[in-house]
């Protein structure tokens, strides 16, 4: 029988694009006030990778990454997405657009091994938590390095984010030994 161990310390993460800054602001605002400040922020990227967003979103889109300042259970992957989809909701009452979707949400964690994110969707490589939200381990670090799984999103395997997630694992290193 294995034992039962504690889960490695994690921080909760968090993607968010947009085609306006200022709905950005909006939303670090909110994070900022239910989980508190970023441990760690990222620039605001280019977020060209894809035209699926395009219908809904528009063009032009910013993407930002965040890694938050506070230890994390993974336990809580599936509240974080629900209430992430709240937020979207609440983005489309509150913030000024002309786009059906003015905000993409992907809440998730980091470890010092991999790097997961919550969806909605179900496909092979998910794992069901509840109330139809699902995990995906997106990245995993590898010989020093992030490295992608067969079904990580192109944007996730470009070499400015994954300097971005090398980064915010330092921080987590610090933060956490």
């Amino acid at each position: 029988m294995g034992e039962l161990k504690p889960y490695h310390k994690s921080v909760r993460f968090i993607a968010v694009f947009s085609r306006y800054r200022s709905h950005l602001d909006w939303f670090w605002l909110r994070v900022k006030q239910e989980w508190g400040e970023p441990l760690s922020l990222s620039p605001t990227f280019a977020f060209a990778e894809s035209e699926y967003y395009r219908p809904t979103m528009g063009d032009e889109l910013l993407k930002q990454f965040a890694v938050l300042d506070a230890q994390y259970d993974p336990a809580s992957l599936a509240s974080d997405k629900i209430l992430t989809n709240r937020w979207e909701e609440d983005a489309k009452r509150e913030l000024p657009t002309t786009e059906p979707r003015p905000l993409n949400i992907d809440p998730g964690y980091m470890t010092l091994t991999k790097l997961v994110l919550a969806s909605t969707k179900n496909r092979e490589h998910r794992i069901y938590l509840r109330d139809n939200v699902y995990a995906e381990v997106t990245l995993g670090f590898r010989d020093q390095r992030w490295q992608p799984m067969p079904w990580t999103y192109p944007d996730y395997q470009r070499r400015d984010f994954l300097e971005y997630f090398l980064e915010a694992r330092r921080v987590l290193l610090g933060k956490y030994p």
